[in-house]
């Protein structure tokens, strides 16, 4: 069953007990209609399995595609691509719920699987920006980065 992105609310009490597969996708005025989101557009296609029990539910979703994120060093759009899969069992609190949002679920798996630092690979910013840093003295290449600060003071376990 394919789903068009702005309809992929489920009301789970009108559906049978039983195994159902949805198929939709994400577009740029999905990610766009997102406040604050990192992402700021993409083509991601979305299958979801849902298991629907008496009491409870599984969900497994698989997203694959490309979204939009803004380079940290540029500022640009640079493509990043998404292949990604999640199983999802409610909790208690989720068992009570009557519809689930699958756009919403498909939306924060791919976000939790993105990097912290979105960049663009070695020597792929605008030529400008490399400029720029250059002449600021700031190393054109992450390998160059001195990422010391990032590693924990911990004891290992």
């Amino acid at each position: 069953m394919a789903e068009d992105s702005k309809n992929i609310v489920l009301r789970l009490n009108e559906l049978e007990q039983g195994k159902h597969h949805f198929a939709f996708h994400l577009d740029d005025a999905y990610f766009k209609a997102i406040e604050n989101s990192e992402i700021t557009g993409g083509n991601v296609d979305v299958e979801a399995d849902l298991q629907l029990r008496e009491s409870d539910y599984s969900l497994h979703l698989a997203a694959k595609g490309e979204v939009l994120l803004i380079c940290d060093r540029c500022l640009t759009d640079m493509p990043y691509p998404v292949d990604v899969q999640d199983d999802i069992l409610p909790d208690e609190e989720d068992e009570q719920t009557d519809t689930l949002d699958l756009g919403w679920l498909a939306y924060e798996t791919i976000t939790i699987n993105l990097p912290l630092v979105h960049s663009h690979p070695d020597g792929e910013c605008t030529p400008d920006m490399q400029q720029l840093l250059q002449a600021f003295g700031v190393p054109a290449t992450k390998t160059e980065w001195d990422d010391s600060h990032l590693s924990s003071t911990a004891e290992p376990e």
